[in-house]
């Protein structure tokens, strides 16, 4: 299953079947409907403006760290200004801690499954 697709590099055009499971593209649209909310960071008020796939992510993990999404976001914000002095795109940075955290998910709960394949 799949479809071909034309591909164009460096002057060559191939055909080439492209491949994904169609449950990943199967989701409701409004998870990529951006969302501004009002926080509160480190005292400031600002708005910040996430797609609302990235909002229940944050929610996430604030449930994980039993805290509010304010208070992880103030966190973060805290953090990487101490680390590296800040950024010029929060809400770009926020996307990339949401990845980062899903692709931490997936990684453990293959772990978990290679270990149950080599214990049981």
């Amino acid at each position: 299953m799949g479809r071909l697709m034309r591909q164009e590099n460096a002057g060559c055009r191939s055909m080439q079947r492209v491949r994904i499971d169609p449950a990943i593209l199967d989701f409701g649209i409004t998870l990529a409907r951006p969302l501004s909310r009002s926080v509160r960071l480190n005292g400031f008020a600002t708005c910040l403006r996430l797609e609302e796939v990235y909002w229940e992510v944050l929610s996430d993990i604030s449930r994980i760290n039993k805290c509010s999404i304010n208070t992880l976001l103030s966190y973060i914000d805290l953090e990487v200004h101490l680390r590296h002095g800040g950024v010029k795109n929060f809400s770009g940075f926020i996307r990339v801690v949401c990845v980062m955290h899903l692709l931490k998910m997936g990684r453990g709960l293959q772990e978990v499954k290679q270990q149950q394949v080599f214990a049981g």
